[in-house]
Parts: structure tokens; C-alpha cells; sequence
């Protein structure tokens, strides 16, 4: 869940991010909560549990069983609980690094069996509703390149469709070990970023940005991540301004999650609701941990647990997949 500030504070751990190269990071905005509209928000909650209270009191008495069918499935599945851990996880990682948050979720989903289409289609159909609301954002407060925008939406929603197409297409036990390899690599640039850092080049002009959005996306579709970590690090790399590049990247994302995942429902039997639910669920109580993590560990040090954990589950991953 990829809600990230609109407006990142030029505070200590928001330069060591761009000393390594990566996003800003949440914990700035998640530290220091808006008290004043937390009644609106409980308000809000509140209204939209009484109208669920009122539409389930109003339901025959053949779809209230049938509800208290699903919700029971639902409730006690261990797959349901092993997605709200996986989304959590991701989520806290996300917020803490800016990033990382489909490669932390697939690698994740895919050690617990799922399959390469599954867990991609999974985050991705999650990442919808978030993507949105970021996108959205970036837009109202002018943090956007419009032409920057232009670049790389097209070519990212060709990628990401094709990269859908190739994984609905080819028996998930053959990709298994490519993902997995492909995690690893991910995995292994954290570290990199960890232990070098990455030093921006000055700003010129931005060359073969539609070749990375299409590269960005198709991967992004094929390793159910990465858009941020290959995109973004990419351009900032590169001596793009960080603000606008975030921006832009962001708010193309959601139309590279919408491609996506529509186009893992038009091809693919997309049975997994039960996943999507998990990764919603946990993400939502996540957030207020990844200010733990920024103010207990640093950022460099998160680099490390996060590229060794990812590099470590998708060697136990591939091992699992050529065995």
C-alpha cells in the first residue's frame, strides 16, 4: 500500500535516503498525526460500519447465512492470516523505505506457495485502491511533471499488460525459478544501495525514459514488483528532481496497477480474493510502524535486514522451485 506524503520534510532521514538513493519516507508524516481530523475520521468509520450493520440487517435470511458463510471461510482461513502478516509486513517496509513494498509481498507470497500469477495479481489488484489515492494527490498539489507523466504512462501500461499476458500464459511452476532469480537480483540492489549508496549524476536531459517505463513495467507485472525500486531510483539516479519524479512515477503507477490487474482478471482465473483481502487488511495497521522502525533502526541498517531477508527467501524460493 503505497500511500506515501505528498510532501516529504528535508529532515535527517529523509537526506540519508537521498545520500542512498531511495524515496523519502513516511515516518515524517506518520510521527506527527494530524490530530485535528481524527473526529472526522472516526466519524467516518463509524457511518461506514452502521450502514454495514444496516444493509446486513436487512438482508433475507438466505443471503445473512450465506454472508456469515464467507465471513467464517474467510475468518478462519490460515491463507487470510498469512496475507494480513504478508501485507503488514510490506507495508511497515514501505512506508519505512518508500519502497519495496510489491517485491517485500511477492517474495513473501510465494514462499507461502502461492503462484507467480497469484501473488503478482494479488498485489497488484491491492495496489489499485492505494496507487489511486496517491496519484491523486500528487496531481492536486502540483508535484507531478505532466510531461515526464505523458513518458512513462503508456509505455508502463504496455509493459506491465505484456508482463501479465507472459505469466498468465506459461505454467507457473516453469516461472517459478525466474521470479525467483529475479527477486533475488531486486534483493541484491538493496544491498548494493545499502552498502554504496547511489551519488545522482547532474540533471540533463531525461534520454530512453519510455524503454525504462516499458522495462519498469513489464517487470513490475513479471516479479509482482519493482516499478519503484527500477523506475524511480532510476531517474533520480539520473539527477531528476526527486520531488516531481516521485510524483510522476507514482501517479503513473496506478494506471500500471489498474492495466494489470485488469489484465489478470481478463486472463486469468483470479481465485485468490482471499490474498487481496489479507494484503488490504494487514496493510492498514501498518503504517504507524514504519515510524518505529525509521526512529529505531536507520535507514541504511533497514537496507540491510530488508535486501538480506528478500535475497535469502527467494534463494529458499529458487532452491524450493529447481529441487
Amino acid at each position: 500500500m503505497k500511500i506515501r506524503p505528498i510532501q516529504h520534510s528535508d529532515n535527517a532521514v529523509n537526506r540519508e535516503h537521498a545520500a542512498l538513493g531511495i524515496p523519502p519516507s513516511d515516518a515524517d508524516r506518520i510521527a506527527t498525526p494530524r490530530w485535528r481530523s481524527m473526529p472526522v475520521l472516526l466519524l467516518g468509520t463509524l457511518v461506514l460500519l452502521a450502514g454495514l450493520v444496516y444493509t446486513i440487517g436487512h438482508l433475507d435470511t438466505a443471503s445473512q447465512s450465506q454472508f456469515a458463510g464467507v465471513a467464517q471461510r474467510v475468518l478462519t482461513s490460515p491463507e487470510f492470516w498469512a496475507a494480513v502478516a504478508v501485507g503488514f509486513a510490506a507495508q511497515a517496509i514501505d512506508g519505512a523505505l518508500g519502497m519495496a513494498y510489491g517485491i517485500s509481498s511477492t517474495t513473501f507470497l510465494i514462499g507461502t506457495g502461492a503462484s507467480p500469477a497469484a501473488a503478482s495479481a494479488a498485489v497488484h489488484i491491492a495496489e489499485v485502491f492505494t496507487t489511486g489515492f496517491s496519484g491523486a494527490s500528487h496531481f492536486k498539489l502540483g508535484n507531478v511533471d505532466k510531461k515526464l507523466f505523458r513518458r512513462l504512462v503508456i509505455p508502463g501500461v504496455i509493459g506491465g499488460v505484456a508482463g501479465a499476458y507472459l505469466l498468465t500464459s506459461i505454467d507457473g511452476k516453469l516461472l517459478k525459478p525466474f521470479i525467483a532469480a529475479y527477486l533475488l537480483i531486486l534483493g541484491l540492489v538493496i544491498l548494493r544501495k545499502a552498502f554504496l549508496g547511489s551519488r545522482p549524476r547532474p540533471q540533463g536531459e531525461l534520454k530512453h525514459v519510455s524503454k525504462l517505463a516499458l522495462t519498469g513495467g513489464f517487470v513490475d507485472a513479471v516479479g509482482g514488483g519493482g516499478w519503484g525500486p527500477v523506475v524511480t531510483s532510476t531517474l533520480v539516479g539520473r539527477g531528476n528532481d526527486p520531488r516531481t519524479t516521485i510524483g510522476s512515477v507514482n501517479a503513473a503507477e496506478f494506471f500500471i496497477a489498474l492495466a494489470t490487474g485488469g489484465a489478470f482478471l481478463l486472463w486469468a482465473e483470479v481465485d485468490h480474493w482471499i490474498l487481496i483481502a489479507g494484503l488490504i487488511f494487514g496493510g492498514l495497521f501498518a503504517a504507524p510502524f514504519a515510524a518505529v522502525l525509521v526512529k529505531k533502526l536507520s535507514t541504511r541498517t533497514l537496507l540491510w535486514l530488508v535486501g538480506s531477508l528478500i535475497s535469502l527467501l527467494s534463494c529458499y524460493n529458487l532452491y524450493k522451485a529447481l529441487a
